[in-house]
């Protein structure tokens, strides 16, 4: 999920792209290069083009029949589009009962309940599970199965309260996790409600006599909530844990052995033995320091800020609350800590007496047994603690290790990728958590540093590296790596200890099922961060939209990919391109790279999934630059591979206060054409596309829709509330018509089949 007003965490001077291009250019005329002599290509063993090339000058990729369906032209209505011969329905939206005994969703903000039984908001990364005779999960295609669905945000959950959100009682306050408010005290019920709307929802899935998706299963034993109060395990290395279960340690759990649940959950991952990753995103905004409370010590403050968490806490007393209010409700007990823990100040006389270690706990990828409701989900901190979207699993080779690759969702953070020291072995799916356990507690954690000669390495992130034993920052002072532990909790800081390489926001991964390339989506980038100056061979571009929104910066995005060395898993370099870059097709070369046309340009590259029954890639996305000519959409794209296209000079010109200009050198994909990128699919209004899966032939796509009618005013009475979207409730693009109450727009979860019973998009 972007946000253009997202907060920049990475400080460090660590460098970006053309400081490693300059350098790798010393000393070697670029002029030769150019003409083909000793240059970047010609390491890779890529095409080398004359001179600067154009979008022409790229070769085309050759055409393909793979893409069958008629492409769906750019849309402001507030329904879904989808190609003609398909059909969309429902599966489930925002508050939807998974128990009989909980009222149906009223859509106008008057439940009781605490949502702890109903279907989350803002539904986001999922995968459908099949389930056995045997009860657990099973491989091949069965009668029964469940959908996880993660659950990222609450920034529209005023739609869930009759008058929207409140302080103490008082309409009119927008408790917005982005913003600082003076909070006030909240209404337990509505904390309680935006809280327990996060999460997971697991439900079953009701399939048709040919297998297809039609509902859900109220009641079903298999149904479950994991939200942020569930209690979980604690698991990470054997030789570190005790140290790691010290920062976790709160009122809560004193020993850090356990925590409780997960929040703001994104792009999804999941394993080859049959479990869930529930990939824990944005969580830094949800904790407050209250006023005039007092902080804790230097270091946790460090790691708060390299995070955005609580970035009041800068001085000994606390000045300002940020977060959504969730540890001021006084009207209902403060059983466990439910409400107490959001508030982070060093309330008591050590880190076991209050929870200012409450944020230690968030950050990782949770893992999750879908098939069994009474096993406990684990959090698997040797992966890292950051800002975690997607984490994708390499192919799985038995007597190999396992590569798990993951984005850091934030301007300038990093790409990773965690490999397990045990070697696959196909007897254990089914395991379930212990399976999870031999596979994610030990491993080795690296992140990426990409090099100007289409190359890069993987750094391993360990407190023997004396760059990381050593480490001080005078932007992030007082904080130092004392042990491994530290560096697992405090990822992002060990990262820039070695020098990643910084990125413009990387998103969801994927992995191509036909060879096992790597896809990352770069959603966009500001022109405070993306000028001709700071433009570099990954993030080339740097440019004005010239009509509409009017962004700047590289606010339509693109996708880079790249190929593991000798294509192993526990492979430390590889080589990269850019697969695709998002653009109006209206956009001048330097900007239409890809040379898109009205059937599929696109903008800001979110979400990315392959399906093993086509090969097709499906791109999603979450824009604000395109949105004057078309909502978010799915697009559908047949991959090539790296190094099927050449170099590419971009003329950068951005134009803000002065104009800027530049010129940078990349590697870039072949040229797709229509026939091998298409748009599949437009959003209603204000919405999001997000999440994708299928069933095991391919004949039935689930694609999540996530806030619609997003721009929808925040504050307010019913009576004034303005409803940008109405959908699903108006029936948008839905064949058998409006789901649910009308009014309030929900997110929810799409079934889409092909009418003539064939393989979706083909």
């Amino acid at each position: 999920m972007s946000h253009s007003h997202d907060p920049i965490d990475n400080l460090s001077n660590n460098p970006h792209f053309q400081d490693v291009l300059k350098e790798g250019l010393s000393g070697v005329n670029r002029r030769s290069i150019l003409r083909g002599g000793v240059g970047l290509a010609a390491l890779m063993g890529l095409p080398m083009l004359p001179g600067c090339a154009t979008a022409t000058g790229l070769p085309t990729l050759p055409s393909s029949n793979l893409l069958g369906f008629t492409p769906v032209g750019k849309s402001l209505l507030d329904q879904v589009v989808v190609p003609a011969g398909y059909t969309v329905k429902v599966l489930h939206a925002t508050g939807d009962t998974l128990k009989a005994s909980v009222p149906a969703y009223s859509n106008a903000g008057t439940e009781t309940d605490d949502w702890a039984d109903r279907v989350g908001d803002h539904h986001d990364g999922m995968h459908l599970f099949y389930i056995g005779s045997d009860g657990k999960v099973s491989m091949a295609p069965t009668t029964k199965a469940v959908i996880a669905v993660n659950h990222e945000s609450s920034a529209d959950s005023h739609f869930l309260h009759a008058t929207g959100q409140t302080s103490g009682g008082t309409s009119g306050k927008k408790f917005d996790q982005f913003g600082t408010w003076d909070l006030g005290v909240r209404p337990g019920l509505q904390a309680l409600k935006e809280i327990n709307l996060h999460g997971v929802s697991i439900a079953e899935v009701t399939l048709d006599s040919n297998g297809l998706p039609t509902g859900y299963k109220v009641d079903s034993s298999l149904n479950r909530r994991v939200t942020p109060q569930t209690v979980v395990d604690v698991k990470g290395p054997s030789a570190h844990l005790s140290d790691i279960k010290a920062l976790f340690a709160t009122k809560f759990d004193p020993t850090g052995a356990t925590s409780r649940g997960t929040l703001n959950n994104c792009g999804h991952g999941y394993t080859p033995w049959g479990t869930y990753l529930a990939c824990e995103e944005n969580w830094a905004t949800y904790f407050n320091m209250p006023n005039g409370s007092t902080v804790p010590d230097a270091k946790i403050v460090a790691g708060r800020n390299r995070y955005g968490v609580a970035r009041a806490a800068l001085s000994s007393t606390a000045t300002a609350g940020a977060g959504q209010g969730w540890y001021t409700p006084t009207d209902l007990a403060d059983t466990d800590g439910r409400f107490s823990r959001w508030n982070v100040a060093a309330s008591g006389a050590t880190a076991a007496d209050d929870y200012r270690q409450e944020p230690h706990t968030f950050g990782y990828n949770l893992e999750i047994d879908p098939a069994d409701p009474t096993s406990r989900p684990a959090k698997r901190v040797a992966m890292g603690r950051f800002a975690h979207e997607a984490a994708v699993c390499s192919i799985p080779v038995a007597g190999q290790p396992l590569a798990f690759y993951m984005g850091c969702d934030s301007r300038n953070e990093y790409i990773y990728k965690f490999v397990t020291t045990a070697v696959w072995d196909p007897a254990d799916f089914g395991k379930g958590i212990t399976a999870g356990d031999k596979y994610l507690n030990e491993g080795k954690l690296y992140v990426a540093k990409f090099s100007s000669d289409g190359t890069g390495q993987w750094i391993e992130l360990n407190i023997s590296n004396t760059l990381i034993s050593g480490y001080t920052s005078s932007t992030y002072t007082g904080f130092t790596f004392a042990k491994q532990a530290d560096v697992l909790v405090f990822t992002r800081l060990a990262a820039d200890a070695v020098g990643a390489t910084k990125m413009d926001r990387p998103e969801w991964g994927a992995v191509n099922p036909a060879n096992g390339e790597v896809y990352f989506a770069l959603t966009n980038n500001s022109n405070s961060n993306r000028t001709p100056a700071t433009a570099d061979a990954a993030n080339p571009r740097s440019y004005n939209d010239a009509d509409g929104k009017k962004s700047s910066g590289n606010p339509n995005g693109h996708i880079i990919r790249f190929r593991e060395t000798t294509s192993s898993s526990v492979a430390t370099s590889f080589r990269w391109d850019i697969f695709a870059f998002g653009s109006e097709e209206d956009a001048p070369a330097n900007v239409n790279i890809s040379g898109l046309t009205a059937n599929n340009s696109f903008s800001s590259p979110d979400g990315l999934w392959f399906s093993k029954s086509t090969g097709v890639l499906w791109i999603q996305t979450d824009d604000g630059a395109f949105t004057d000519e078309t909502n978010c959409m799915l697009l559908a794209a047949v991959p090539g591979s790296v190094g099927d296209g050449g170099e590419f000079m971009v003329g950068n010109s951005l134009t803000t206060t002065a104009t800027t200009t530049g010129e940078t050198r990349t590697f870039v994909g072949g040229l797709l054409g229509e026939s091998r990128l298409r748009r599949f699919l437009v959003a209603p209004k204000g919405a999001e596309v997000t999440g994708l899966t299928e069933t095991a032939d391919g004949k039935a796509l689930l694609v999540n829709i996530q806030h619609p009618g997003e721009n929808t005013a925040k504050i307010g009475t019913a009576s004034n509330f303005t409803f940008e979207s109405q959908w699903p409730g108006n029936g948008g693009g839905l064949t058998s018509g409006g789901y649910g109450v009308a009014g309030r727009p929900r997110s929810a979860t799409l079934i889409i089949t092909k009418n003539d019973g064939g393989k979706i998009g083909l």
